[in-house]
Parts: structure tokens; C-alpha cells; sequence
């Protein structure tokens, strides 16, 4: 996949694994609109790609609509969606005590914006033969993260929502990767931009993410995992189910032993 030239919307991308994304892919040649949450962010990141800024809120259908409209009066139209927005809170005590509020944040800003921006940009995607779609998902949509079912859970979902786009529309020239790691040195996980000290094993950077994915999508592969070790995992978990849960039961109990607390930025540092 050559992208000079094609223009990009990339979601969340003011900071962490989507401004590397933009990053990414502006020095391959792309045109990039930065869409962010924060007005500040998207403007940085943007004068960084040489891009286009937009502020909006995943979760808002007509903000989603902004954003493509926006893109397309820029572009003329968009060759690549990178749905890569997301959030990670974990939970207080347990799978149910999250309120029904933020299970529903998570799966607005992990499933349905990218099902909205893809409703959006297919009709033209089809129509010239030729379209990207990329949902940056989580190794929490291959297993399942301990302390965040609610993040698990549409991490799930998102995974099976491209695997259904891929299925239905690659004969009509759209390509779908789905992208899977496992833990990143971001904010999500309390790491400042550009902190790579102090970094336990396992973790990587933004910037090795962005890499991955731009080789996953030259190779034209569905399912990038950036941590080899995910795949690893996910093979694991489906050859026998119940060992894997059993596995995960004992790891539960090896970070409550260590740790009170029970958000991912504090359990990625005892796994």
C-alpha cells in the first residue's frame, strides 16, 4: 500500500497512538485531518502533519459528520479511516460496578463511532473501488483485560465489527485492519508524551504501534498485534478455554495481592 497522497482522518489522534499514527502516516505522503476531543491537541498535532485540525466528540453523531464533511471538503474526499479514539477507567469493584453511564461511553467511543464514520465513507469508498478502514481495538478484544470489563467488552465488540466489515466489503476494493496491543506507553497508562524511562517489559511505544500498523497495512493483513505475544495469548486462549480462564483467575489474584487499585495504569506494572 503506497499512502502518498491519500488523505487520512485519524480519531484521537492529540495525543499517544493516534498522533503517532498522523505522524506516521504525514512522513509516508498522506494528507491527514487530526480530530481530537481537546482543541489544543488536535491544532499541535496538526501543525506537526502539516494537516487539518477538527475538535469534536466521538460519541456525537454530529460530530462524526463534521468530521467527515470536513475531511472531505479538505481532501476531496477519504482514502483512510483510522478509528483509533478510546478511553480506559477500570472499574472500582468488579465487572458490574462500573454504572450503566460509563458502559455506555465505552461502547459509543469504541463501536459505534467507528460504525458511524464507516457509514459515512463507504458509500464513496465503493463507489471508486478503493477504501481503508482501521479500528485501533486492543489485545483486550483477543482476551480480556483484568479490572476494565466494560473496556473488555467493546474491545470485543470493535473486533467483530471489523472482522464483519471485512467480510462484507472486501470485494468491493475496502480494505480493514483491526489493531490489537497489548500495553502502550501513553496517557491511558500514565505515561507523559515523549516518557519512555522507567517503562516495565512488555510495554512499547506509541511509535512502535505506528510502525506496526503502517507494515500490517503495507502486507494487507486484517488483525495487527504490535505485541507478538497477544497472538501468542489469543491462540492459547482457544485451544482450551478453560485453562486460559483459570490462568487468568490466578494473575487476577497476583495483582489484588500487589495493588488496591484497580485502573490499567496500575495493573499493567504487575502483569
Amino acid at each position: 500500500m503506497d499512502f502518498t497522497g491519500k488523505s487520512a482522518i485519524v480519531t484521537g489522534a492529540g495525543q499517544g497512538i493516534g498522533r503517532a499514527l498522523a505522524n506516521a502516516l504525514a512522513s509516508e505522503g498522506a494528507r491527514i485531518l487530526v480530530s481530537d476531543l481537546s482543541g489544543e491537541r488536535a491544532e499541535r498535532v496538526a501543525k506537526e502533519v502539516g494537516g487539518v485540525a477538527h475538535v469534536g466528540d466521538v460519541r456525537k453523531p454530529d460530530d462524526i459528520a463534521a468530521m467527515t464533511a470536513a475531511a472531505e471538503a479538505a481532501f476531496g474526499g477519504v482514502d483512510i479511516l483510522v478509528s483509533n479514539a478510546g478511553f480506559a477507567l477500570g472499574e472500582p469493584d468488579g465487572a458490574t460496578s462500573q454504572p450503566d453511564e460509563h458502559w455506555q461511553n465505552s461502547w459509543d467511543v469504541h463501536v459505534i463511532a467507528h460504525l458511524r464514520a464507516s457509514r459515512l465513507l463507504l458509500p464513496q469508498m465503493i463507489a471508486r473501488g478503493s477504501g481503508v478502514l482501521v479500528n485501533v481495538a486492543s489485545a483486550a478484544g483477543l482476551l480480556s483485560q483484568i479490572g476494565d470489563a466494560a473496556y473488555s467488552s467493546t474491545k470485543h465488540a470493535a473486533v467483530s465489527l471489523a472482522q464483519s466489515l471485512a467480510i462484507e466489503h472486501g470485494h468491493q476494493g475496502i480494505h480493514v485492519s483491526v489493531v490489537c496491543p497489548l500495553y502502550v506507553a501513553t496517557p491511558l497508562l500514565g505515561y507523559t508524551e515523549g516518557f519512555e524511562d522507567d517503562v516495565p517489559s512488555g510495554v512499547i511505544t506509541s511509535k512502535d504501534v505506528a510502525i506496526s500498523v503502517l507494515d500490517g497495512l503495507r502486507a494487507g493483513r486484517f488483525l495487527i498485534c504490535p505485541h507478538p505475544e497477544a497472538t501468542e495469548h489469543f491462540q492459547r486462549r482457544a485451544a482450551d478455554t478453560d485453562r486460559w480462564i483459570k490462568g487468568m483467575q490466578r494473575l487476577r489474584a497476583k495483582v489484588s495481592a500487589q495493588s488496591e487499585r484497580k485502573d490499567p495504569a496500575s495493573i499493567h506494572r504487575f502483569i
